[in-house]
């Protein structure tokens, strides 16, 4: 079986009787050609088959148009939710975007760092895995003045620009809910305080707390990967407790919802005996029984104003763009599995 001929702009000369500096021009759209010969030439073109090939003319321009994201994992709403948003303004932007999963995994992460450098990405947008603990696999993006922004997971540092959330307050006003609704015991279910994400809400749950007269215990933080085994190793120790606490505030809704679940299979009220606050408002904190307490995560909002504030510094007039951190608002979402009647 022959192989169809590959139409070269050669081919299109030799039928047009144009030289191939002519038909390659006409085909850049430059305005040395006229238009009528333009459009003789896209015709022309378009009738032959011709591969317009964008990805070997994007390298002589020294552009790909294509926008690198490394994220911890696929399967998780927010990550989904914020994915929406990036793919939403690069799109519109005329870019393309190349996605990778660390799963929390640092060796992981550096490893698609280097694959999205040789494949010559305009610029990078991740958010860092759990065990992320330097990030020396970035440089080479600030060495090549390729624009690096952080979503979600900040980083520390003069050099990066974050997009991200107050987690610190976001986890004051979870435990400061709690404790309005007369919860003096509560535990604080987390994920790996390496990340900033983790480490401020920690510290809002015991600011809370302090303020409020109410001892910080060590023991009543439990740090995980946020994995249904992990959470139910949790919730098994927790259940064991000679004094069982009479709140939660756990770092991720579908966490939440494991406990949800499994307080109630131990015969507990929800949230009479002990009330829940999530994070995230994932579909799952509305489909629970009863519905998740939670914090609402902007995902989309936040792909959106990364993706956006990355397409200003790829403009011409944006290398010099100031390096910030951007913090978007979050909202404590009051539903029926903290709310106590009479409170």
């Amino acid at each position: 079986m022959s192989q169809e001929k590959v139409v070269t702009i050669y081919d299109i000369a030799e039928k047009l009787s144009l030289s191939p500096s002519t038909i390659s021009r006409g085909l850049q759209n430059h305005a040395a050609i006229n238009a009528m010969t333009k459009k003789r030439i896209f015709d022309t073109a378009n009738e032959m088959g011709y591969r317009f090939n964008t990805f070997a003319r994007n390298l002589r321009a020294q552009k790909t148009n294509t926008i690198g994201v490394i994220v911890p994992r696929l399967n998780s709403y927010f990550i989904s939710a914020m994915l929406a948003g990036i793919e939403k303004e690069l799109q519109g932007a005329g870019y393309n975007m190349l996605i990778s999963q660390s799963l929390e995994s640092q060796d992981k992460e550096a490893e698609y760092a280097k694959t999205m450098l040789h494949n010559r990405v305009d610029g990078l947008i991740v958010t860092l895995a759990a065990n992320t603990s330097d990030i020396n696999h970035f440089q080479p993006f600030l060495k090549h003045h390729i624009p690096l922004l952080f979503a979600d997971r900040g980083v520390a540092g003069d050099e990066y620009t974050n997009v991200v959330i107050d987690n610190l307050k976001a986890g004051y006003e979870a435990t400061a809910h709690l404790i309005g609704e007369g919860c003096r015991r509560i535990v604080h279910i987390t994920g790996n305080t390496t990340r900033d994400v983790y480490a401020d809400r920690r510290d809002g749950y015991r600011r809370a707390l302090e303020d409020h007269s109410l001892v910080f215990d060590e023991e009543m933080v439990y740090e995980t990967d946020l994995t249904e085994i992990s959470t139910m190793k949790v919730m098994n120790r927790i259940l064991k407790m000679n004094v069982l606490p009479d709140g939660l505030f756990v770092s991720n809704d579908f966490c939440a919802a494991i406990c949800l679940k499994t307080l109630r299979q131990a015969g507990l009220r929800i949230p009479e005996d002990i009330a829940i606050v999530g994070f995230n408002n994932d579909a799952t904190s509305r489909i629970t029984e009863p519905p998740l307490s939670t914090v609402n995560y902007p995902g989309q909002e936040m792909g959106e104003v990364v993706a956006r504030s990355l397409i200003n510094r790829l403009r011409p007039a944006g290398a010099t763009s100031a390096v910030e951190t951007i913090v978007l608002e979050s909202e404590l979402i009051i539903r029926n599995s903290s709310r106590r009647e009479g409170k």
